[in-house]
């Protein structure tokens, strides 16, 4: 399979006899259904319920030495270390922050790479996104390939991630579509910031999304900047590629803008929303 290294993407493995149990105590996924031959898809939250990291979860085979593997910003996976390791208290886990040997690449298309010795597996958000690998950082680094391109797919179908489109510490799993992608188990047991998670799940009203848009002429703003409607910020536009992009709204004002015929914009360029194929929630105005 053809691969794109992901060069700010680093690794923390966690191993140990209680890991699994350990990480189940703290993470919005179910541990249990996590296997070398499924991966997961979770989030490290804040008591006050708002993504500190999130990560997708790799379980190693036993004969390879076990452990799972979370692939996350490599940016935060020194604190992801350190606060894994202020949880652990007498839990016999090991953290350790893999980042300058192992590194992450994600598929792109079909044929082309081998990935035998490679931990491999299929991105658990969603299967158009294919299947990543984690193996040592210099060899993924020269398969070369421009992440540009898995980036734009990761736009297409409406997967937004973190640092690009929404802020760590300063978002909700349901606002960044967790809820929709598999990454938050609502029958499970207890976890860090459970308790504000599934309120906003009991209650079925999440003011704001992440959703796809399109830019009017096929050109973009830059990531970041408001968008607005009638003058009033509704939302901030995320990463964007080729006039497409992704961009968290509040739905509700979105809704009153529609409603009277207001123009919605980010950085003076019109735009339209779209629904991801795969969500449950309505739209408003939703075109695609």
């Amino acid at each position: 399979m053809p691969l794109v290294h992901l060069p700010d993407r680093g690794v923390v493995k966690v191993v140990g006899e209680d890991a699994r149990s350990f990480l189940n105590g703290l993470v919005t996924a179910d541990m249990a259904k996590v296997s070398p031959s499924h991966a997961g898809f979770a989030a490290l939250l804040a008591p006050q319920g708002k993504i500190f990291c999130d990560f997708l979860i790799a379980e190693a085979q036993a004969e390879d030495g076990g452990g799972f593997f979370l692939d996350l910003p490599r940016a935060l996976a020194p604190d992801v270390m350190q606060r894994l390791n202020m949880y652990k208290l007498r839990a016999q886990v090991m953290v350790e922050d893999l980042s300058d040997i192992l590194g992450v690449a994600a598929e792109v298309g079909a044929g082309g790479f081998d990935p035998e010795d490679y931990l491999t597996y299929a991105d658990p958000r969603l299967a158009a996104l294919g299947r990543r690998v984690i193996g040592e950082r210099n060899t993924l680094a020269g398969i070369g390939g421009d992440p540009a391109t898995y980036h734009a797919r990761r736009i297409e179908l409406g997967v937004p991630e973190g640092g690009k489109d929404f802020a760590y510490n300063d978002a909700f799993p349901h606002e960044t579509l967790m809820d929709q992608l598999n990454g938050v188990d609502f029958h499970k047991g207890c976890y860090v910031g459970q308790e504000v998670v599934s309120r906003m799940q009991h209650r079925g009203a999440v003011r704001t999304r992440i959703v796809p848009v399109t830019y009017e002429g096929g050109f973009a703003p830059i990531e970041g900047v408001d968008v607005v409607a009638g003058g009033k910020v509704i939302g901030r536009a995320g990463s964007q590629h080729q006039g497409a992009g992704l961009a968290m709204l509040r739905l509700d004002k979105l809704a009153d803008a529609l409603g009277q015929g207001l123009v919605v914009s980010a950085g003076g360029i019109g735009l339209i929303a779209r629904k991801p194929d795969f969500a449950g929630f309505d739209l408003p105005g939703a075109h695609g």
